[in-house]
């Protein structure tokens, strides 16, 4: 199993990038979050993952460990398969992922193009005693890959607020020109923005 590419950038499009490695290019299918990670980057390293299918080999790349250990998850779940999973990396960041599963928010993630309901459904059913443990044993982060935004939606959301409504309160806290820094700061902030 190749673990990880470390190479030139050779060739870098929203979904496909070639990593030269010692004189030798693979073709590496990417999400749009790890493009717009290296997009202006010339060389690098991906986390990869292999998939061995009977007429392809597909090699995946993700700049961070935290997107494909969460790729690794989706792809788990039974009728989630690689181009869904990347697809849902595309469209929502990794700890957003994490964090839907793990507060049973299927709204977000029929979101995303291509996923129903029953597969929403199933996501949440599937993954959400495997992310638990998986983020208590420490091997994903819900916290370290998360922006400050996130995790006060989270966290509002958890309280019962819209979706919407959180998000707007958020950008409000942001625009009103107070440095923001530690996630409670911003909590009660939005707050006050409702």
């Amino acid at each position: 199993m190749l673990a990880y590419l470390k190479g030139n950038f050779t060739l870098k499009t929203p979904t496909v990038v070639y990593v030269e490695c010692q004189g030798v290019g693979y073709e590496v299918q990417v999400s749009l979050n790890t493009y717009s990670k290296i997009q202006n980057l010339t060389e690098g390293m991906l986390h990869t993952h292999l998939i061995i299918r009977e007429d392809a080999h597909v090699l995946y790349g993700f700049f961070e460990r935290s997107e494909k250990d969460v790729f690794q998850q989706l792809i788990s779940v039974s009728g989630v398969g690689a181009a869904t999973a990347r697809v849902m990396l595309s469209s929502l960041q990794p700890g957003e992922v994490i964090n839907a599963v793990l507060s049973g928010n299927e709204t977000l993630l029929e979101s995303v193009k291509g996923i129903g309901k029953k597969t929403a459904q199933r996501i949440v059913l599937e993954l959400k005693d495997k992310i638990s443990k998986t983020s208590a044993d420490g091997n994903i982060s819900t916290l370290n890959h998360n922006t400050l935004e996130q995790e006060a939606l989270t966290a509002l959301t958890a309280l019962g607020i819209a979706r919407n409504a959180a998000e707007s309160a958020i950008k409000k806290a942001r625009q009103s020109g107070t440095n923001l820094t530690q996630l409670e700061e911003l909590i009660k902030a939005a707050l006050k923005c409702l």
